[in-house]
């Protein structure tokens, strides 16, 4: 039996996927995960890199070596879109080491843009 050692990013422990031959392709790898960690494909989908070289693996059929040791981070089915909100704050109002506005009509905008996960909103 062959095998590749898998953990979650927020994890400490690696867990084990057994399977036979020398290499398992990626989409068997994720629903070997899946099913041992009781996900499912319709909610999440999973993102793996080896980690020992921080390669992320895409191609649903790449062959992963046996022994080989990857980290898994869940995601949202089609993945993680921005939110798109720009936030505008006027910086040259600020005196020099204070937190109270001073009043300047030649005050320049700077923006800001804040990318926040969907599922934070």
């Amino acid at each position: 039996m062959s095998c590749v050692h898998y953990k979650f990013s927020s994890k400490l422990d690696y867990n084990t996927v057994t399977f036979d031959g020398l290499h398992i392709t990626l989409a068997e790898l994720k629903r070997q995960i899946m099913g041992r960690e009781r996900l499912k494909a319709t909610d999440c989908d999973l993102q793996i890199t080896n980690a020992q070289t921080r390669e992320e693996y895409t191609d649903e059929e790449v062959h992963i070596p046996k022994h080989s040791s990857v980290i898994v981070r869940r995601t949202p089915i089609g993945g993680v879109k921005p939110a798109g909100r720009t936030f505008i704050v006027d910086r040259s109002d600020m005196a020099a080491g204070s937190s109270r506005p001073v009043c300047n009509k030649h005050s320049h905008f700077l923006t800001i843009s804040v990318l926040l996960l969907s599922s934070l909103l």
